[in-house]
């Protein structure tokens, strides 16, 4: 099937902006010109890519999977022409990196300061998700390569490097200060009130299985979609819940949360940055992507 690949690049901007009009002027083109090209690429690839609505279109069943490839190519050709056009392209382009809350705070802002220092040119653009999502943009090819908090499943084809190992905590706000004093059971968690990430997030389900090994059927009084949001709750006496010991540090040190020991081992936890290998990517990436090794090398 011989498609001019034009014909892509204009269906991106249709799908993107939902208005023939509107990805007409993006395009620098005209509204006649760009609806005949779309009949044309739905007649070679004999399916129907959209449906005229009255505030403009959406995409069919067949639209959204040819423009989840789409979009995916037109990103890496723009960050390669990009890269191209600098003189040195090892100090330019962009990186598109994924990252969980936890491999954030405990690991990549630190980084992200000295490389910063050493490649000012390079732009770093990063997707904030869960780990399960994270890993869904990753194998889907949206990014360059993800920072990711376990537990999570890649296919074998990508690669996993171990950055740092980390232990979580079980703390309270001062209100709960006389739980410090002797382990607690860990059936007697269940006597008050749990905050934790909610289901569908890869840390829900650590510690679903955690509980349930251990006998233990408990679900979270309080649901929140990201672990910045814990420490806040938790401080403030709504509850209690596991947290990364480095985050809790200065809270512990200052007094506003208490650790509460438990009379069993929590599960360990790692963040690790993993990518794609059969996938190729940009100078600037590879560049970050090595930056990071050495410095969890050295």
């Amino acid at each position: 099937m011989d498609i001019d690949f034009e014909y892509y690049k204009i269906f991106y901007f249709v799908a993107k902006y939902g208005n023939i009009t509107k990805a007409a002027t993006a395009l620098g083109s005209n509204q006649p010109n760009v609806t005949r090209i779309m009949k044309l690429l739905e007649s070679q690839l004999n399916c129907r890519l959209f449906v005229r609505e009255a505030r403009g279109i959406s995409l069919t069943e067949e639209g959204e999977l040819l423009y989840s490839h789409v979009e995916i190519a037109y990103r890496h050709l723009l960050n390669a022409q990009e890269e191209i056009s600098r003189q040195d392209a090892h100090r330019g382009g962009t990186v598109e990196i994924g990252a969980t809350d936890t491999a954030l705070h405990l690991f990549l802002l630190n980084a992200l300061r000295g490389f910063k220092l050493e490649y000012p040119a390079i732009r770093i653009k990063i997707h904030n998700h869960t780990t399960l999502e994270t890993v869904k943009y990753l194998v889907s090819g949206k990014l360059d390569f993800a920072m990711i908090t376990t537990p999570f499943e890649v296919p074998k084809t990508f690669s996993r490097v171990n950055i740092l190992d980390f232990w979580e905590i079980l703390a309270g706000g001062t209100q709960y200060r006389d739980l410090c004093q002797t382990p607690l059971e860990l059936k007697d968690v269940k006597k008050y009130p749990w905050i934790g990430l909610g289901r569908g997030s890869a840390t829900y389900q650590l510690y679903k299985d955690f509980f349930i090994a251990h006998g233990i059927d408990l679900e979270p009084d309080m649901e929140v979609t990201t672990s910045d949001l814990m420490l806040p709750l938790i401080e403030s006496n709504l509850g209690i819940g596991f947290v990364p010991e480095k985050l809790a540090l200065p809270a512990l040190e200052e007094g506003k949360l208490v650790r509460i020991p438990l009379n069993c081992e929590v599960p360990r936890r790692s963040i690790q940055i993993v990518l794609d290998k059969g996938r190729g990517r940009g100078l600037a990436a590879d560049t970050f992507y090595k930056y990071l090794i050495d410095r969890v090398r050295k």
